[in-house]
């Protein structure tokens, strides 16, 4: 499961790595440090460190772990958040993330998922957009 880990990370450092080379520039009009200058660094740096994880563990040997399932059903719920959040907004797209992850992981108890799935992301919502007067996605049917 380790390997499997190791390998996703390494693929999505690579990704990442790509578009920070790709999209952002190293340098601005003005000569000083860009947009691009420490995605490209944490990108390369994740690649090695992964590549050499990968190397130094014999985790290509083990079996796959009991709980493959659940680590896949959990990326994929994550890839749903990502292609939801320009659509739902930040607020509609967590709240629907944990509602759906906690759905999966913590059977059997429908009203602490519906709390936590509630007051988490109004919590996360109001440190960024309040407290941090960051920018959240605006999403296209509720545009918070």
């Amino acid at each position: 499961m380790r390997a499997g880990f190791l390998l996703a990370i390494l693929l999505v450092s690579g990704g990442y790595a790509w578009l920070a080379f790709a999209e952002l520039d190293y340098l601005s009009s003005a000569g000083r440090l860009g947009p691009g200058f420490f995605p490209r660094i944490i990108g390369v740096s994740l690649m090695v460190l992964c590549a050499a994880s990968l190397y130094k563990d014999s985790g290509f040997r083990e079996t796959l772990s009991a709980h493959w399932r659940t680590a896949a059903v959990v990326a994929a719920l994550s890839a749903a958040f990502i292609a939801l959040l320009e659509f739902l907004g930040g607020l509609l797209a967590m709240i629907a993330f944990m509602a759906a992850a906690l759905a999966f992981l913590n059977r059997g108890r429908p009203w602490q998922n519906a709390l936590l799935a509630l007051v988490l992301p109004v919590c996360v919502y109001l440190l960024f957009k309040v407290w941090l007067n960051a920018a959240l996605p605006r999403g296209v049917l509720l545009p918070l």
